[in-house]
């Protein structure tokens, strides 16, 4: 092939090149892309974590003492309909799914006689006191790894005081109510103090 021939074909090359890159400058004038806009669905956020309202911190529960004694053992009664598929509360009652729940207050933990219960149960030990009642139904298996207790718990305060009141009443003597710490009251023989004179403050008049 001789040099005119090689022109020819290099010639070609550069011409469809020039043809291809001017081809995407032009079509860019003529063109114009537009933005997206806000086309389509936003995203729902994650919601925030939500606080007591005001801003400050939850309540403290009060002890289950405090609770005791205002708490209505009818009601507590009305709240264990519930339990009752799993448990009796009768005096010599049967041992269902669960054990027998009468004169439960201050009985030895996984001591009820002919009760299978579940090793976490039995290492856990003491007897059952108002406080632990009162940890346990509000979430059995925080208080007692491994319970066989399938019962998620008693959120309210007030509701689980209620339950233990209706337990306690459960008994042939039922046990005495834990003391409730009262506010300190000031002295009644406490001098009141004395009001200020009225003339107090004011300059004294200029004598003569």
């Amino acid at each position: 092939m001789d040099s005119f021939e090689v022109n020819k074909v290099a010639g070609a090359v550069f011409g469809a090149l020039l043809l291809v890159f001017g081809s995407g400058f032009v079509a860019e004038l003529i063109y114009h892309g537009k933005p997206a806009g806000n086309a389509g669905y936003a995203l729902p956020e994650g919601e925030a974590e939500s606080k007591p309202a005001g801003g400050g911190e939850a309540k403290a529960v009060e002890p289950i003492a405090v609770r005791l004694a205002s708490a209505d053992a009818a009601k507590g009664q009305s709240g264990t309909k519930a339990c009752q598929a799993c448990h009796s509360f009768e005096k010599g009652g049967p041992n269902k799914v669960g054990p027998d729940l009468y004169d439960v207050v201050e009985r030895k933990k996984g001591g009820h006689e002919g009760f299978d219960y579940s090793a976490g149960m039995k290492e856990k030990g003491g007897s059952w006191s108002y406080e632990d009642l009162d940890h346990f139904l509000e979430s059995p298996k925080a208080f007692v790894k491994g319970t066989k207790m399938a019962f998620a718990g008693i959120a309210s305060p007030a509701e689980r005081a209620n339950v233990i009141a209706y337990l306690r009443s459960l008994s042939d003597s039922p046990k005495p109510l834990p003391a409730a710490d009262k506010p300190a009251e000031a002295p009644k023989d406490a001098a009141p103090k004395e009001a200020a004179p009225k003339d107090a403050g004011k300059p004294a008049p200029a004598k003569h």
